[in-house]
């Protein structure tokens, strides 16, 4: 189907000026042969880009590694500080983490609704008419995002816990789990098909994770010996529930906006939404006596603040990398991201002690990311594929 409608797209001038030369005159041979358009050289190349085209091709080039890097510095610097600022021993009570949540769910619905006002050209008017039409007037279309939004709710609360038991590196690299789960459900939701090489790397993806978590015969940091094995393996189901979360509410919400013609922030609005309630119940629920005691904002510092801007545009970071990055980029920012975390939380944290198994595991998690965005060269020849 595609060959024919390129042959069609190729030869629909030549076919037109086929026709009217034949309806017009058989006999006058000068004409049709006028009407024909002359051939093309085929040494002669398109001019390559100047001016305007040029810029613009080397704008989105460079969008492209912007997007890059401005992903490897939000994912690393959201693990270390929320790690640190979960560890920090200060002056006062610690922050309460399902009050973070809710103050990044705060964040994000602003974020998105300047978004839309923008995108509207910043008239309140057509802001008022969007949120109005798209939000309250189809409360089944945004009652379907409640599913979506209760897992997004425990997955950012199972973070905190999974940072206040785990140095960042182990965290960092066992949380690339949610690749697995995230193409299972894709599977088994979206009826996606993998291929050889994903489901390699699915396969060395659950060698590295398991080698990272290899227990060690003794932990040579003072503060890793501190924690209790029963700490250790609380973070670690932590990210296990987190990453089987992220991958079940992301394929959902995928699925979602497919069956949809709405607009991606006025869905993530109505994300943050739900997920203010949800975390509201959360924060009454689990930290209700010491918000009762101290306030809701209790333990709030510049740290604080800083873990939910980066949680809160977390995924707006990821929507610009998508729309101008691919997947080998992607998976090369996952790379430099866990690089980075076990530098940092070696150097800087002191949290962290690596052992020839974790590195063995962090370089097979690494190559199956990679492994996983890889897409094979098509058949030269489509009808033997």
């Amino acid at each position: 189907m595609e060959v024919s409608a390129l042959r069609e797209a190729a030869g629909a001038g030549p076919l037109l000026h086929k026709e009217a030369s034949v309806s017009a005159s058989p006999c006058s041979t000068w004409g049709r042969h006028a009407d024909r358009p002359k051939p093309v050289p085929p040494s002669v190349a398109p001019p390559p880009p100047t001016g305007w085209a040029a810029a613009l091709s080397m704008a989105s080039s460079q969008l492209k590694y912007v997007s890059l890097g401005v992903l490897v510095l939000q994912t690393t610097s959201l693990v270390l500080t929320m790690r640190y600022s979960r560890t920090l021993q200060g002056e006062g009570p610690r922050y309460l983490a399902s009050s973070a949540v809710v103050s990044a769910e705060l964040l994000k619905i602003l974020a998105c609704t300047l978004l839309v006002f923008k995108e509207h050209s910043y008239s309140l008017r057509a802001l008022n008419r969007v949120i109005t039409e798209e939000i309250f007037n189809k409360p089944m279309e945004t009652l379907k995002l409640a599913i979506p939004s209760g897992i997004y709710t425990l997955q950012n609360n199972l973070l905190y816990v999974a940072l206040s038991n785990l140095d960042a590196a182990t965290y960092q690299v066992t949380y690339q789990l949610k690749i697995l789960t995230t193409a299972l459900f894709s599977v088994s939701m979206l009826g996606r098909r993998l291929g050889v090489y994903q489901w390699l790397s699915l396969l060395i993806l659950m060698a590295g994770v398991a080698l990272v978590q290899w227990p060690s015969d003794f932990p040579a940091v003072p503060e890793q010996r501190q924690l209790s094995a029963g700490s250790q393996l609380a973070g670690v189901v932590a990210v296990l529930v987190a990453c089987c979360s992220s991958g079940f509410a992301g394929v959902y919400f995928e699925k979602i906006l497919k069956e949809t013609k709405q607009s991606v922030w006025v869905r993530n609005i109505q994300l943050g939404l739900f997920g203010l309630v949800f975390g509201l119940m959360a924060v009454f629920v689990y930290d209700g006596e010491r918000v009762r005691e101290s306030g809701m904002f209790q333990g709030y510092n510049r740290i604080t603040w800083t873990v939910v801007a980066l949680q809160a545009l977390g995924g707006l970071v990821i929507a610009a990398v998508i729309k101008y990055a691919d997947n080998i980029l992607k998976g090369f920012a996952t790379s430099v991201s866990i690089i980075l975390s076990t530098l940092i939380s070696y150097f800087w944290l002191q949290d962290f002690d690596p052992t020839s198994i974790f590195f063995l595991g962090t370089v097979l998690v690494i190559v199956a990311t990679f492994l996983y965005g890889y897409e094979g060269k098509p058949s030269p020849n489509p009808s033997r594929a």
